[in-house]
């Protein structure tokens, strides 16, 4: 082997190396992040305002990131931790405001750079994670600042334990009054409008929904329940103390 070609190897092991590296840290400082500042799903944003250099941080490591090397589980880590920081990002930018909504095209018109890529965060919801996986569990992972948003996990989510997480995550949700609420005397079912904007990805029908539901309810639902979706709630989750 010429030595050229032993330095290219090198280098391009270095490289790979070094990405890897970088999106540990951006997991174990995503983890930090989440866990210091989600409580019981909602964020304290004026106080997050005061502390701008700790989101900022990892703005500019979701920027600078490799995922060229990066395993499907990785990336899946990577896009639903990127999508929830980039939405805490923008609203802390913003704050104070009373609705994502607020700001014209805050999920469809506002662009990031995303592992060197300009991306919405529409596009980085449908195009690399709904699309990409039609895994409707990320659905309950995903928070949108409002109160009807599934409550934000206070943890990053970590390629060797995203399933476990995902399907945790998924059972809260489902058993969450405020995404499934049940009238057992009228034997009606109230579900979170996720179910009705992205009905596809639960089997189109409403059979399809209660088995996607049934799975993860400490209680099941009886098929003979009517259903209805719920009025989104797109004011915002702040959190005072």
């Amino acid at each position: 082997m010429s030595t050229k070609v032993l330095l290219l190897l090198i280098a391009i092991f270095t490289t790979i190396n070094s990405s890897a590296q970088k999106l540990e840290k951006f997991f174990i400082d995503a983890d930090e992040f989440f866990k210091k500042w989600v409580v019981e799903g909602n964020i304290n944003y004026s106080k997050l305002q005061s502390h701008y250099d700790e989101i900022e941080n990892l703005h500019i490591q979701i920027s600078n990131a490799n995922l060229s090397d990066a395993t499907e589980e990785e990336k899946k880590a990577f896009y639903i931790n990127t999508y929830n920081i980039l939405v805490i990002q923008q609203i802390t930018k913003h704050y104070p405001i009373k609705s994502a909504l607020d700001q014209s095209g805050f999920f469809d018109k506002f662009n990031h750079k995303v592992a060197g890529e300009m991306m919405s965060l529409d596009r980085l919801e449908k195009k690399n994670l709904i699309l990409k996986y039609k895994d409707p569990r990320i659905h309950f992972a995903l928070g949108c600042a409002a109160i009807s948003c599934p409550k934000l996990a206070n943890f990053a989510y970590s390629p060797e334990t995203i399933e476990h997480q995902l399907n945790n995550n998924t059972r809260k949700s489902l058993n969450d009054s405020n995404i499934i609420s049940v009238d057992h005397t009228h034997r009606k079912l109230a579900i979170s409008k996720i179910f009705d904007w992205y009905h596809s990805d639960f089997g189109n029908t409403k059979k399809g929904v209660l088995n996607f539901i049934n799975q993860y309810r400490d209680k099941k639902i009886p098929e003979s329940f009517l259903l209805e979706f719920q009025e989104y709630n797109w004011e915002l989750n702040p959190y005072s103390n």
